[in-house]
């Protein structure tokens, strides 16, 4: 049995023990709070036309984003009306879960680890998604690539935003801390 009291995760602990010390040194910090640390990690499922069809659709891809992080995911709704995409205020469109600590660490590990590696003709990911202030975004087609989705009990097959945000002031600084998490970059 896993003792959760003294349980660390492992990107949380070789984040602590090498990758400080390896981003102080490359980028010749005089503090170690200079050090960019990943902050947060957003995912994200728009259901889009399938949701405005069928309200069930939402809550179906928010039972798997819950199973995904493994943590309570909120239902995402319209903000206004929009008559040419038959689209009500408040209706369902998407779901959403931010993840912090350790279940952030987790994840990540997952997503490293064994989710990219099931992803179809896998070549990396792209090293180009930087928004200029250190956050990395990315998408799956496919969200089936988590061991947690039994692929016979789906449904329906979503596609996955993951936003991860870092405390990186820019691109090169953030590309660096992900790359010493073993981030798979094409380029």
């Amino acid at each position: 049995m896993l003792d959760t009291a003294n349980y660390t995760p492992r990107l949380k602990a070789l984040f602590a023990d090498t990758i400080k010390a390896a981003m102080k040194e490359e980028f010749e910090y005089s503090n170690d709070m200079q050090i960019p640390r990943l902050d947060k990690i957003v995912l994200n499922i728009g259901c889009g036309a399938e949701a405005v069809r069928d309200s069930k659709k939402a809550k179906s891809a928010q039972e798997d984003l819950t199973r995904i992080s493994g943590q309570q995911a909120m239902v995402t709704t319209a903000k206004k009306s929009i008559a040419g995409f038959r689209v009500r205020e408040e209706m369902p469109l998407g779901t959403k879960v931010t993840l912090r600590g350790d279940r952030m660490y987790e994840f990540l590990d997952r997503l490293i680890t064994v989710a990219m590696p099931r992803v179809r003709d896998f070549r990396g990911v792209s090293g180009k998604s930087f928004d200029g202030r250190g956050n990395y975004a990315m998408g799956l087609k496919e969200h089936i690539v988590f061991p947690e989705i039994e692929f016979d009990k789906v449904d329906e097959v979503w596609g996955m935003d993951i936003i991860i945000c870092t405390t990186a002031k820019n691109d090169a600084e953030a590309k660096a801390l992900l790359k010493h998490f073993n981030m798979p970059f094409n380029s």
